[in-house]
């Protein structure tokens, strides 16, 4: 299961958090993608957020298969509030948290372990309370132990426990218990091994969704996510290109195609890479690194010679099996499969170019299937322009140059006349200029 936490956490990290205007085409952006569960925002913590949340619940906007998710801290004003905000929505999602590690025990809060877990449970037994005199609305009440990652594990799954107990699971209303990577602390393996360890002991587990949240701060999120899938969860938190405090949240994106590319359909419709891009870069203002897996400009482009000829061989070899598996060389899927061009997106000209490339280009964008050996005259012609006017070529300029120096030339080669005459079939007499010496063929 995947939730959004674009429009919460990684709105709050955006340096111009998005207008009500910007959320809720957000929203709809979100919704078009196949999220089933959008954490929709903070209600008690801004005007924005509250007015964003009873616009889509009074405008009717959330979709009856769709959970939105607000979060709240286990402060009983805060709790009030956000029950208050929720009203009239079908399906919601209460997401509870406390921050539980070491050093928040020991230097903001300085309380002990039985007091933290006292403020869990009376959050706890708080959403029991309200949501029992909301009966027209499906609840899911999620918790998470905040800075999960900077928790000894043991009490970290004493906190979850005592939640779960308050909140007594069944088949019909499951629990979701998250643990994030608040700060990324540690390797990839030792988080799945710390989800790993909850999973194994939570406490009726069977009715209990275990939900990841992880960031990004040594750079390996979508490590962390997938290792803590296989070592027992069932739900992602995170955002689309990764965004959010710091580096950031796990980046959906990222982590749906690495599935989709091993065969897994994560049921997200991620088939336009450039519109999700577009939208997000427009609503956002923040940049899509040209190099982002999957999503960057440049992540299907090959400049390198020995590249592109592998490319333009794998693709000519997959006209005969075009239904077989994708196994093209160095293109880890079918660029097309997201949105992208070959022309424009896979094949890309400059200095370090090779024949193969600019033959495939030509071949692909304008028809022009050319002899291998003038395939190879033709590359070091378009490499010198490149190197001497040190830029990329696009497919346009290449084609002017193989133009100016095959076609539209008279400097060594004119023909001046041309007839043709029926005799045993069709004869033509051609008379030729070669190097300003008329010579006439027959």
């Amino acid at each position: 299961a995947w939730c959004s936490v674009d429009l919460r956490d990684g709105n709050q990290a955006l340096i111009t958090p998005m207008n009500l205007e910007e959320k809720l085409a957000f929203y709809r952006f979100l919704l078009d993608v196949g999220f089933k569960e959008i954490e929709v925002g903070f209600p008690a913590a801004s005007e924005t957020e509250y007015e964003f949340l009873r616009t889509i619940i009074e405008d009717h906007l959330i979709p009856d298969d769709v959970y939105i998710q607000v979060l709240t801290q286990s402060r009983p004003h805060i709790i009030q509030k956000t029950f208050e905000a929720i009203k009239g929505a079908k399906n919601v999602v209460v997401h509870l948290y406390n921050s539980t590690s070491f050093a928040q025990r020991q230097q903001v809060f300085r309380m002990a372990e039985d007091e933290i877990v006292d403020i869990a449970v009376s959050g706890a037994k708080l959403f029991n309370e309200y949501a029992d005199k909301m009966p027209e609305t499906n609840f899911r009440f999620e918790y998470s132990p905040e800075s999960f990652t900077g928790t000894e594990v043991e009490f970290a799954l004493r906190i979850c426990n005592a939640v779960i107990d308050v909140w007594q699971p069944r088949p019909e209303r499951k629990v979701i218990i998250n643990l994030p990577s608040t700060v990324e602390m540690s390797m990839p393996h030792v988080y799945a091994q710390q989800i790993e360890y909850m999973s194994k002991n939570l406490h009726d587990r069977e009715n209990v969704v275990l939900s990841l949240h992880p960031h990004n701060d040594r750079g390996c999120g979508v490590a962390d996510a997938e290792l803590g899938i296989l070592a027992g969860a069932d739900r992602i938190e995170g955002t689309l290109f990764g965004n959010g405090e710091r580096t950031g949240n796990v980046d959906i994106i990222t982590l749906a195609m690495n599935m989709f590319t091993h065969g897994v359909d994560p049921k997200l419709d991620l088939s336009d890479i450039p519109h999700l891009t577009e939208t997000y870069e427009r609503l956002t203002r923040m940049h899509v690194y040209e190099r982002s897996p999957y999503t960057g400009q440049l992540v299907f482009a090959a400049f390198s010679g020995s590249h592109q000829d592998a490319i333009a061989k794998g693709m000519k070899y997959r006209e005969n099996d075009p239904d077989g598996m994708w196994t093209v060389p160095y293109l880890p899927l079918n660029p097309e499969d997201v949105g992208r061009k070959y022309d424009g997106d896979v094949i890309r000209i400059n200095s370090q170019s090779g024949k193969g490339g600019i033959g495939f280009l030509l071949e692909q964008k304008y028809g022009f299937n050319l002899p291998p050996k003038m395939r190879e005259d033709l590359g070091y012609t378009v490499k010198g322009v490149s190197d001497h006017q040190h830029k990329e070529l696009s497919p346009k300029e290449v084609l002017d140059i193989f133009q100016n120096e095959y076609v539209n030339r008279e400097d060594t080669v004119k023909l001046v006349e041309c007839h043709f005459k029926q005799i045993d079939g069709i004869q033509a007499e051609l008379t030729i200029l070669v190097n300003d010496e008329k010579k006439v063929y027959h």
